[in-house]
């Protein structure tokens, strides 16, 4: 692993007497393109008021105009929504404002396996013979030129709302809601879906109520809606910066103490019911219980549970959904092995190899996503994952920092029969017999497009400092930054020739985690390591390290202290 270092802020002490913070606080800023003092106090302490007007998104004035009239004229809505847990939460954010104002609405969720991602010519045919009359997509949409079309031919309306990468003709929509179409100058292109369905329903109530200004219970139902909107921005990895940070910020102080029954349920469920939530909780607790429903059976029920099923219905949903991750967990690991051993004895990531695909038949087309991404993190190249049947192939595609997904399946397009997605992930379908010439045609691509230096894992340093200066009051600062994820990861400091005080030791169950006490001058800390436990034999007679860490505050027992949580050390 390589460590870039940042560059030392000259002005970091000025910028720190500005903010009342550490100048490792203000480094951390500068880092982040936070020099400006106005900025960068915006961004330690985001407000609702610096969400985008709606009116400035793309087709939202004209969707909301349609729904409104839909709504007064009692016409039948269906909301079409995306599987995962962007397009679920989407799907609830627009069906609730919907039925607040007693419209006429249902929705309507494909099946993974059964149906494939996004908007499918057969449920098209489905919700006109069921009496349709205005059909509003979430999260899919930009590409089913030809499922628009149908629809719009049979006379039934479409909104389309996505966020995904457009192709070169647009579907015949009456309205696309979107934040990055061409000439787009929507100031924030990497809404998530879920954001552009709060947009949507936030320019649906100003429509309804006549003013900019909403009522009092539009205005308390929109506040709630940041809960779901931070679910799914922040379980799609978008940017969590400008107003995706605003949503998460305030969508993860709200679920802390939601009273949804639905979300209630999933919390509980989850173990994490008055808990002070943050990204990883959305990222790796409470999203995967919500995907698992779409992966593994139905995201029908996942919809379910958060559109206004009872706390008994709900409480079941949620136990289901526990069991399906479980499950989940389960299938994905037995695959991610076979598809290691794969890459392995195949050679499939060997020098000038830049790029990775496999498929097997069996493989379980609701967890290949996640297994593409296990692939990433191991082989540090692109990964496509197949699912294959007799006739096709079910794929998921996810990328690496500075490789477009989206523009590679685009030039492999010969071998395609449909795709969509953006730069950092994507879902196709190819006829099995075409296999082996796509995987030529996109290693091929990869190799000629991503250089040997782009393989080489990067460990992002903050700065270089020494343990005396993570006091209480630094880390606290540094943890206001939160939610960490994309676009704004956690910081990571360096302190260099830390003495080694108390021998490393596995602690955990499966004893894969490392704990250590470490010491720098007149200071010392805990530090601690997952999936780091080789480490206990390999420091052993070792005195000196460099650490690679993140601060953190640690509360234990009522006392809360500052601990290093490692990503690398590096020793003589």
């Amino acid at each position: 692993m390589r460590w870039e270092i940042a560059q030392p802020f000259d002005a970091a002490a000025a910028l720190g007497r500005s903010l009342h913070v550490h100048p490792l606080v203000a480094q951390v800023l500068h880092n982040r393109g936070l020099d400006d003092p106005v900025i960068a106090g915006k961004f330690l302490d985001p407000k609702l008021t610096d969400l985008h007007d709606p009116e400035l998104l793309s087709g939202a004035v004209e969707a909301a105009g349609r729904i409104a009239r839909a709504v007064s004229e009692g016409q039948r809505i269906v909301i079409y929504g995306d599987y995962d847990v962007d397009g679920i939460t989407g799907t609830a954010i627009l069906h609730a404002i919907l039925r607040m104002v007693d419209a006429k609405v249902d929705y309507y969720v494909p099946h993974r396996l059964a149906e494939g991602y996004g908007l499918n010519i057969e449920a098209v045919d489905k919700l006109i013979s069921g009496g349709a009359e205005l059909m509003v997509t979430v999260d899919c949409g930009i590409s089913a030129v030809q499922p628009v079309a149908r629809a719009v031919a049979a006379g039934l309306d479409v909104i389309v709302t996505d966020h995904h990468s457009a192709g070169s003709e647009l579907p015949p929509a009456g309205a696309i809601v979107h934040p990055s179409l061409p000439g787009s100058e929507y100031p924030n292109a990497n809404l998530a879906g879920a954001g552009v369905a709060f947009k949507l329903a936030w320019q649906v109530a100003r429509t309804i109520c006549g003013s900019n200004r909403v009522d009092d219970k539009m205005r308390r139902f929109l506040l709630d809606a940041t809960c779901f909107a931070a679910l799914g921005t922040i379980a799609d990895v978008v940017p969590l910066l400008g107003e995706n940070r605003v949503l998460a910020t305030y969508g993860l102080q709200g679920l802390s103490g939601t009273e949804h029954v639905g979300l209630r349920a999933l919390l509980a469920s989850a173990g994490v019911v008055g808990k002070k939530l943050d990204a990883y909780d959305v990222g790796f607790v409470l999203g995967p219980r919500l995907n698992a429903a779409g992966r593994m059976g139905h995201a029908r029920l996942a919809v379910e549970m958060l559109t206004g099923a009872s706390p008994e219905r709900s409480g079941e949903i949620a136990r289901y959904l526990e069991e399906q991750n479980t499950e989940r967990r389960k299938v994905q690991d037995e695959i991610t092995a076979q598809a290691v051993e794969m890459v392995e004895s195949g050679g499939l990531a060997a020098p000038g190899r830049h790029g990775i695909v496999v498929g097997s038949a069996g493989w379980h087309g609701g967890v290949i996503g996640i297994v593409a991404s296990r692939l990433v993190g191991r082989f540090g190249r692109p990964a496509i994952v197949f699912s294959l049947s007799e006739a096709s192939a079910q794929g998921s595609a996810r990328s690496i920092d500075g490789f477009n997904m989206h523009t590679a399946l685009t030039a492999c397009g010969d071998h395609i029969e449909g795709f969509g997605g953006h730069a950092m992930a994507a879902g196709l379908t190819i006829d099995r017999r075409k296999l082996e010439a796509f995987s030529d045609a996109f290693v091929g691509y990869a190799s000629s497009h991503i250089s040997a230096e782009q393989l080489t894992p990067v460990l992002k340093i903050d700065a270089v400092t020494m343990l005396a200066n993570l006091s209480y009051d630094t880390v606290y600062n540094l943890s206001k930054m939160a939610p960490f994820g994309r676009g704004n990861a956690a910081p990571v400091v360096v302190v260099k020739d830390c003495r080694v005080l108390t021998a490393p030791r596995r602690i955990g169950r499966s004893g894969t985690t490392i704990s250590m006490t470490l010491g720098h001058e007149t200071a010392s800390m805990r530090a601690v390591g997952f999936g780091m436990g080789d480490l206990a034999e390999m420091l052993v007679g070792v005195n000196s390290v460099d650490v690679a860490f993140e601060p953190q505050l640690n509360t234990f027992r009522g006392q809360t202290t500052v601990q290093a949580m490692l990503r690398d050390v590096r020793w003589e």
